[in-house]
């Protein structure tokens, strides 16, 4: 079971340029895409350039027809129709493009000593010292009452004015530091600094009693943006890194960036299915939201978004097919990243078992906790179709778990993609810092990532 290195593998082949040139593109990405609305939208935009059309558009079904279909701007499925009818199944990539963040709450403006501040709440599994003394970005998407949506991104620009979560300063330090890590910074402690200069325009204002500085930040809302205190309760507000994603190391092989978990899986998804020749069967690239905390709500994996495409498109076709028969005849890959090997922290880790940065997309059997709870495994055979598929197409590849048996693991949307009765395995690059602000990816696995997708949408 000794592996090649990815890199050596896409240089025999004569494809580092084009791995170059994929990850040029995946870094505008990043940047351009933090959010679950904004990925959608840029990935609605990149289909509608490349011919797709809205399901609802179309009266039937051809073979090589391209089509999209969408849900509350927080999912999206692409679909390349095939030559074989659509109850023999399809060929599914599915994606997460949420990722671990801080959202504000809906009431979250408020003043203490003279500053302005934001209330928070975290959003799936973030390291919380992690996310202090960093430059933060807001990105907003509100509606208000009458209908009217408001789409703004504050921090990203250096025109613009960024936020941060002020730490304490080591000098007052010293209880903070004696307590667990995870204890040093707690979650009402995620305060965003969002100004200190008092209301000034009237003698009124100057009582002291007033929360001047809160009702200067009020009013340059009103003033600049249209934005009422109300408003904040109708408004999905999440808060990012301000940092853009760039090449790491002197060698630049190395991705850094927020949100890779899992945008690195729907960048490359989107490439395959962009790019795959024609095929038997129609394959879809899926991306939804929710993932980070269980793909729960209207817009997670588990809501019927994906049946009610097969749905519209059994009746397009004009098949009298149960949608059920469609799914269970279906194959796909749950694409989604895992944990590389780490040197700073290799304890956690069964090195055997845990898959290296820059040896190709990882193929991973079984998911969930300690005694496999929570997750979802691929059977032999399906693992044996997939390398197979693999090894004749020359994508590099290995196998890989998250850490060791006792040490933790986790799940991802495969278990639901099953409960469909789709057959399917997890298959994504590995990450350094998963989770974190800045996670870090290979480039040479991004390249693998995407032809391990495209080679099996082409798959019979």
């Amino acid at each position: 079971m000794e592996k090649k290195s990815a890199w050596e593998i896409l240089s025999e082949k004569g494809r580092l340029k084009e791995a170059d040139k994929l990850a040029d593109s995946y870094i505008r990405f990043l940047n351009s895409a933090k959010t679950e609305i904004e990925s959608v939208r840029w990935i609605r935009r990149i289909a509608e350039e490349n011919g797709f059309k809205s399901v609802e558009e179309v009266k039937g079904l051809n073979p090589k027809e391209k089509l999209f279909a969408t849900a509350r701007e927080r999912n999206i499925a692409l679909i390349r129709i095939g030559k074989k009818p659509l109850r023999e199944g399809f060929r599914i990539v599915a994606s997460h493009i949420d990722a671990p963040r801080i959202d504000l709450k809906q009431i979250p403006l408020f003043q203490d000593s003279e500053l302005a501040l934001l209330e928070t709440h975290y959003y799936g599994g973030i390291k919380k010292y992690q996310w202090v003394a960093i430059p933060l970005s807001l990105h907003i998407h509100l509606v208000k009452e009458n209908g009217k949506v408001l789409d703004l991104v504050l921090g990203e620009s250096e025109k613009e004015p960024a936020f941060t979560i002020a730490d304490l300063l080591p000098h007052l330090a010293q209880k903070q530091m004696e307590k667990k890590v995870k204890e040093a910074v707690t979650g009402e402690a995620l305060d965003i600094l969002a100004g200190s200069m008092p209301e000034l325009s009237s003698k009124e204002k100057k009582d002291k009693e007033k929360e001047r500085v809160k009702e200067n930040i009020l009013k340059i809302l009103k003033e600049e943006y249209d934005i009422t205190e109300e408003d904040f309760v109708s408004a999905d507000i999440e808060v990012t890194p301000a940092f853009k994603a760039q090449y790491v190391g002197f060698d630049r092989s190395l991705i850094g960036g927020y949100g890779q978990d899992d945008r690195i899986c729907a960048f490359t998804s989107l490439q395959a299915i962009l790019e795959h020749t024609d095929t038997e069967y129609t394959t879809i690239a899926l991306f939804v939201d929710k993932e980070e905390i269980g793909s729960t709500g209207i817009t997670g994996m588990k809501s019927p978004f994906l049946k009610g495409v097969i749905r519209k498109l059994t009746r397009l076709a004009g098949e009298a097919t149960d949608v059920e028969e469609v799914l269970e005849n279906s194959k796909g890959i749950s694409a989604d990243v895992t944990g590389g090997i780490n040197p700073t922290y290799k304890d956690v880790y069964e090195i055997r078992n845990t898959p290296k940065i820059g040896y190709g997309i990882s193929t991973t059997k079984f998911t969930g906790s300690r005694g496999k709870a929570g997750g979802s495994e691929a059977t032999a055979e399906y693992m044996a179709l997939i390398r197979r598929i693999f090894n004749q197409n020359d994508v590099p590849w290995q196998t890989g778990e998250l850490g060791k048996v006792d040490e933790g693991g986790g799940g991802t949307i495969a278990q639901y993609m099953t409960n469909l009765g789709i057959e399917v395995v997890d298959a994504g690059p590995p990450l350094l810092g998963m989770h974190s602000p800045f996670e870090v990816s290979s480039k040479a696995d991004l390249y693998s990532s995407y032809l391990g997708y495209k080679v099996f949408y082409e798959s019979a």
